[in-house]
């Protein structure tokens, strides 16, 4: 299979500075459906053989150019290949319509990452991982219960993206409230379907109201400032489309968590509003290498870009003991 010609950004455009130890390139690569990803891969200087390696992405409705390709380069500081994909539908990879976000297919695009890594001449295709942030922690979670080649993953700041669409936050929806949901959505796909185009939900407000969640003022910190905004990201703009939900409402994601036979490293933000997920997937996990790491006084967004906060040396640590 041809994988379809992507414009792809040559210029430095990322959230986070360039960094001297590694370096650089745009990849691309193919998932199962036929959709072509656009990747950023980053090798460490003066590495030789082969490298054990890593696929990257999240946050759900980010882009490579932020979360996911600071914890890419970082662990290519720390001697292992990378990449940072954008998903299906989004950033700079390909399928349309765009916006769109599916259980299925986002799981699919991190083992299509994986496909892509055990080719490379320059990766040991038996020492692969996997991180996901936010909502493609789940996805991640996900992909390592059905791809075996997958011998560690790394969730961060985790979202199960199925049960808080299924549910509402803290599992607050009932029955009625999820029909009412689906009545909406299915009625926006008929407008979709006359209209010819899709609408979009929305991202970020450029003004906070006064009384917004804290949780969503730090989502406005990170999106909708210099922080992290970038063009490409969705939740920077104008949002998933409305419908992309629909899936998710449907098709729990973790049903089979508990067979994950490799290695898992859960880590959340002990003061989060999503360490639920973490702390409820972890406890369908089994065996003696998976582990819980709640970082103290974290919130949610602090684990996608903060440094001092993101316990890479624990990641590294990990990795090392499961791929090396």
């Amino acid at each position: 299979m041809e994988n379809a010609k992507l414009q792809l950004t040559q210029e430095w455009d990322k959230t986070f500075p360039k960094s001297e130890n590694v370096t650089h390139r745009k990849v691309t690569f193919h998932n199962r459906y036929g959709i072509t990803l656009a990747a950023d891969m980053y090798v460490p200087k003066n590495a030789t053989g082969k490298l054990a390696a890593l696929a990257v992405a999240g946050p759900f409705g980010a882009v490579k150019e932020q979360a996911s390709g600071l914890y890419a380069q970082t662990m290519a500081e720390r001697g292992f290949l990378t990449i940072a994909f954008d998903p299906s539908y989004t950033g700079e990879s390909g399928g349309e319509p765009r916006y769109v976000a599916s259980p299925d297919i986002n799981t699919e695009d991190f083992s299509a990452a994986v496909d892509f890594l055990s080719v490379q001449d320059n990766v040991d295709p038996e020492k692969i991982g996997i991180i996901g942030i936010c909502g493609w922690g789940g996805m991640a979670l996900n992909a390592a219960s059905m791809d075996t080649r997958i011998k560690a993953t790394v969730t961060s700041t985790m979202y199960d993206m199925s049960r808080v669409t299924a549910n509402g936050y803290f599992d607050s929806m009932d029955e009625n409230q999820r029909y009412q949901m689906k009545e909406q959505l299915n009625a926006q796909r008929t407008i979709d379907y006359k209209n010819e185009s899709y609408a979009l939900a929305g991202g970020l407000p450029d003004t906070l109201p006064a009384d917004a969640p804290s949780f969503m003022k730090d989502y406005f910190d990170y999106y909708k400032t210099k922080r992290g905004y970038h063009a490409r990201s969705l939740n920077s703009n104008g949002g998933w489309n409305i419908t992309s939900s629909l899936s998710f409402a449907n098709m729990p994601i973790h049903c089979y968590a508990g067979e994950i036979r490799n290695a898992v490293l859960v880590i959340h933000g002990e003061k989060a509003h999503s360490a639920y997920f973490s702390k409820d997937a972890f406890q369908k996990l089994k065996g003696d290498n998976k582990e819980l790491l709640l970082i103290p006084g974290a919130v949610h967004t602090d684990l996608y870009d903060n440094p001092a906060i993101i316990p890479f040396d624990k990641i590294e640590t990990f990795f090392h003991t499961y791929l090396d």
